[in-house]
């Protein structure tokens, strides 16, 4: 039976109506007031992340310590193996050279994608340099090594080893790492620069006399190393620092006076004839000779690498 719905019916629906767009309406007022709250919470961290981010400097410690690990170690991982590994072909006969040079191959080009994986901030040119001029270096060792191969076992291990430091390939594998090295060692001088706006730099090109040379800070001294070193071609398992402790050494007990060596460079080439410097020296002798001196928190300067 039909029934006509009275006022007080109409009254019940216009209230049920007009509560269920109030609930409505509030739901998506306070879903919207939250989505602006959490919009301005995430904005104001943004904010700050970029502040810091715009803090940094273009060589921030943290960068060197990234650039550290995820390129300078890996390289250096090889270059030891490298050392390691023609030591053995020179003394051992008996070596299997062409398995020995293929384990090589490998690894370089395992660090070779490891390095090529990584990025380096733009505002970082010497670091992302010294990025590129290690994988060059890892792309060229990769390729030399795997020509080699081949033929490696009809040479005697000496002869071997001689023909692949006087290959084209090898040669200029070596001058990348050398260059890689020397942006790295500069980005440490530009870092203390921020640091130290006083910072006093010696002249990577000009003959330096020991006078001078007693003036510098640790860093100008490892920058001066490491461009020599790229200069004359000199690839060794050493590192920059342990020439530096070495020089110092020398300067220090006299021996250099003797021998009436006026010029670092006469130095150098005294400690490279007689194989005077090893890995590692600089960590060994650190605390005694460089106490003082402000260094970036680096692996390699606070231990034996």
């Amino acid at each position: 039976m039909d029934r006509s719905l009275n006022r007080t019916d109409y009254l019940f629906v216009l209230t049920f109506i007009f509560m269920l767009v109030l609930s409505v309406g509030t739901f998506f007022m306070g879903l919207k007031l939250g989505q602006e709250r959490s919009a301005a919470k995430y904005e104001e961290l943004f904010s700050k992340q970029n502040e810091a981010a715009k803090g940094y400097s273009a060589y921030h410690q943290q960068y060197l310590v990234s650039y550290y690990h995820t390129i300078y170690e890996p390289y250096r991982e090889f270059q030891q193996s490298w050392f390691d590994k023609t030591h053995e072909l020179e003394i051992n006969r008996s070596a299997d050279a062409s398995l020995i040079l293929k384990d090589l191959g490998k690894l370089a080009k395992a660090k070779y994608d490891a390095v090529s994986s990584t990025s380096m901030p733009d505002s970082s040119p010497l670091l992302q340099q010294g990025q590129q001029n290690y994988a060059k270096s890892l792309k060229l060792f990769h390729e030399a090594l795997t020509s080699f191969q081949a033929k490696a076992n009809s040479i005697p291990g000496s002869e071997l080893v001689k023909a692949m430091n006087s290959d084209p390939y090898f040669t200029e594998a070596r001058k990348f790492a050398l260059a890689a090295q020397s942006n790295y060692y500069e980005s440490i001088v530009k870092w203390n620069e921020s640091e130290n706006p006083q910072f006093k730099h010696a002249g990577k090109d000009n003959p330096l006399a020991i006078a001078e040379w007693n003036t510098l800070s640790l860093n100008a001294k490892n920058l001066y190393i490491a461009s020599k070193l790229a200069q004359d071609n000199v690839f060794k398992p050493f590192t920059p620092q342990d020439l530096s402790m070495k020089i110092d050494e020398m300067i220090a007990s006299g021996q250099s006076g003797k021998m009436n060596l006026s010029q670092v460079q006469n130095v150098i080439d005294v400690l490279l004839a007689t194989n005077a410097v090893g890995s590692g020296d600089f960590a060994r002798n650190k605390t005694r000779w460089y106490a003082n001196e402000t260094l970036p928190q680096i692996p390699f300067f606070a231990s034996a690498n």
